[in-house]
């Protein structure tokens, strides 16, 4: 009973995650690497929460509200949320799945309620049904957003890498990273700067400022999934001004190479030698879903053709 009560929340976020893909499902085998890597990435955040919690024992010997933020914005957050994009950049980010907006969201999702499903575990054999229930609708959906976020950001950085932006794509890995950091650190210095408190003022102001951020953090977090799974569309196809679209860069027995002026033979949308960009051809590629044709309307989801 308490394994099921510790899986059955986050059973469920998985497939609202899922089912809000609507474009292209991802590989189930794919999936699952994702949720146990990240399952895995428990072990890392233990050790690194261990030996600065250590660190951290020795500069504050007693409990206090500044030792608990400290604790939950410097050593919990990074160690946890580190993890995660790590296995998330090293399965994916050259994955040829990875062809999506919305791709990222549920990649970051399912490994960062790989993390909560077994965290989730230990916490309930070890205190019982009541946490069980209290977690179901805080801990696990919270690391869910952290993934939404981190999800959302590393789309837009994967985007970014594929035309040839390359400062867009090292300040969207950061976002990517270091605001799940912040939001989990907010998440857990209220609750832990507040429960190391003495005043029960504190303590109860504490807890209605967490619960509050708990809510806002949900409803942005469903928003952002929602409008992202709206928006969805084909990051390997490149619309340029007039409403054209360059050849895709991960088809290349369609697309064939080019050559550029400076001699450069490649298969991307910029020459990687000069920075030239790849001139378009009387093929066309959707922009909704990305399939190549040569004639008005899209033979796949029937998208007219963009003007030039």
């Amino acid at each position: 009973m308490l394994f099921a009560l510790a899986l059955i929340p986050v059973i469920g976020l998985l497939i609202f995650i899922y089912f809000n893909d609507k474009k292209e499902k991802e590989p189930i085998w794919l999936l699952l690497l994702l949720f146990g890597v990240g399952a895995a990435s428990v072990v890392s955040a233990i050790v690194l929460e261990l030996i600065g919690g250590l660190i951290l024992g020795a500069v504050f010997p007693t409990d206090s509200v500044i030792k608990g933020t400290l604790d939950a914005m410097l050593i919990v957050a990074p160690a946890e949320e580190l993890g995660k994009f790590i296995v998330l950049r090293s399965i994916t980010w050259k994955n040829k799945h990875f062809n999506y907006s919305y791709d990222a969201i549920v990649y970051a999702v399912f490994v960062s309620l790989g993390f909560a499903a077994l965290e989730n575990i230990t916490y309930v054999f070890g205190s019982g049904v009541g946490t069980a229930f209290l977690r179901m609708f805080t801990a696990v959906p919270g690391h869910a957003c952290f993934g939404v976020f981190m999800g959302f950001f590393y789309s837009k950085a994967k985007y970014a890498s594929l035309t040839n932006k390359k400062g867009a794509c090292t300040g969207f890995t950061a976002l990517a990273i270091l605001l799940p950091i912040i939001i989990h650190g907010i998440y857990d210095a209220i609750l832990m700067g507040g429960g190391s408190s003495d005043e029960a003022i504190l303590s109860g102001l504490s807890l209605i400022l967490w619960i509050g951020f708990v809510i806002a953090l949900f409803v942005v977090s469903i928003i952002f999934v929602i409008r992202s799974s709206r928006h969805d569309f084909c990051i390997i196809s490149l619309p340029v001004e007039g409403g054209a679209v360059i050849q895709t860069i991960y088809r290349p027995a369609i697309v064939g190479g080019w050559t550029c002026t400076c001699g450069s033979v490649n298969q991307l949308n910029f020459c990687p030698k000069c920075g030239k960009q790849r001139p378009m051809s009387t093929t066309w590629y959707c922009p909704v879903c990305a399939t190549p044709s040569a004639f008005n309307f899209c033979g796949h989801c029937g998208c007219p053709r963009p003007q030039a």
